[in-house]
């Protein structure tokens, strides 16, 4: 359990950097997102390949493991939208709202009865969400679609959950990079309609960008978390993802400076998010800690 938390932790930490890469990235969030997850997927068949661990499987599960990835790659869409509308700082927050739809969908699509605590730890998260909210009705654009973002990676980790089971973390991400990038290319001309680009081409610095955010911030981010996930639940994973604005809004602090734009209620809010998650990662291991103790003979 103790590897398993640690492995979740180094992913939350990179997943910091996401924001950061998504402002730096002068791609609109369509063209970012599929390049990322094209680049990410030629990066792990190559690695796979070189290792000899590329696995083959069957074309079902193929479609299983690609669904997954192009429910991965709207929630990049909505999130880079989020941030690309608003600022880094709102649009990670946002994010922080997936535990929320987790606690409220993963009973329903996995038939168990509903959690009161995660039920409460969520409305905890989404009380700071609200504070948020309304400390500037300019970044209302960018709040909705991070909303979006947090309901469609609800999904994904629900359905990545039930794939960590079944297949090794190499497999889920490298066939998630492929399946996603072949949805996105079938959606993008209709996207690319509505949000025509004068170029589709990456520039020589977006093209740097992309590759270091394609290989830290996701081929060995995700297959961290998908390791982390054979031990702890979607639900535990998506809360403690709440933490990845509190390393984001530092870089953004350090490197933007938006301190400048942000208020007193967005602090609280903040805070209470945090709250959310020490008190739930406080529960798990006392709950751990308690099964060891009965486990003894």
């Amino acid at each position: 359990m103790r590897k398993a938390f640690i492995q979740l932790h180094i992913s939350i930490l990179l997943a910091g950097f996401t924001g950061v890469f998504g402002k730096l990235i002068t791609l609109n969030e369509g063209l970012l997102v599929w390049y990322r997850m094209l680049i990410s997927g030629l990066l792990l068949l190559m690695i796979l390949g070189a290792s000899k661990k590329l696995k083959a499987v069957s074309f079902q599960d193929f479609k299983r493991i690609a669904f997954s990835g192009f429910l991965l790659g709207l929630h990049w869409i909505f999130f880079y939208g989020s941030i690309k509308y608003s600022n880094i700082s709102v649009g990670v927050v946002c994010f922080s709202l997936t535990g929320f739809f987790t606690a409220i969908l993963a009973p329903v699509l996995n038939k168990k009865k509903f959690a009161i605590s995660e039920l409460l730890l969520s409305g905890l998260t989404l009380l700071g969400i609200a504070l948020i909210f309304s400390f500037d009705s300019k970044y209302r654009t960018g709040i909705t679609l991070g909303v979006i973002s947090s309901l469609l990676v609800a999904f994904y980790t629900i359905a990545n959950e039930r794939l960590a089971h079944t297949f090794g973390s190499e497999v889920i991400t490298v066939y998630q990079m492929i399946g996603g990038s072949m949805g996105l290319a079938v959606l993008m001309p209709v996207y690319l309609h509505f949000f025509p680009v004068d170029s589709m081409i990456p520039s020589v610095q977006d093209l740097v960008y992309l590759t270091m955010l394609s290989l830290f911030c996701t081929v060995v981010l995700y297959m961290l978390l998908t390791q982390a996930l054979r031990k702890i639940s979607a639900f535990t994973v998506n809360l403690s993802f709440n933490l990845e604005p509190v390393y984001t809004i530092a870089l953004a602090i350090f490197i933007y400076k938006e301190n400048r734009e942000l208020t007193t209620p967005f602090y609280i809010g903040l805070g209470l998010i945090i709250l959310s998650v020490v008190l739930q990662m406080a529960k798990v291991f006392v709950q751990n800690r308690k099964s060891q103790i009965v486990s003894i003979p």
